[in-house]
């Protein structure tokens, strides 16, 4: 049975809402880890920018006209900044755990 293009909307705005959520919790955890770890401040920034952006979106509903001209750079930066993270953490623990 196909789909109108209401409910292809309606799945579509459920599922960037789902992303946004996901993303969010990461981004939080991201900033939570990187404030505790000290990591440089430009990247605690990105990260709170990140995490506020995400969070203003998430209680908007997913097809108005602020989510809909956000989001795709909202995600983007947002994963740019948890790679960022990611990456930094992971030299910054290599640095302090010598391995073998």
């Amino acid at each position: 049975m196909k789909k109108n293009l209401r409910e292809v909307s309606e799945s579509s705005a459920g599922e960037t809402q789902k992303e946004l959520a996901k993303l969010r919790h990461e981004a939080r955890a991201g900033l939570d880890l990187a404030v505790v770890a000290l990591a440089p401040s430009q990247l605690i920034e990105r990260l709170a920018l990140a995490v506020g952006l995400l969070e203003s979106l998430s209680e908007l509903p997913a097809n108005s006209p602020p989510v809909v001209a956000l989001v795709s750079k909202t995600i983007a930066r947002s994963t740019s900044s948890l790679d960022e993270w990611r990456s930094w953490h992971k030299q910054h623990q290599q640095r302090r755990i010598p391995s073998g």
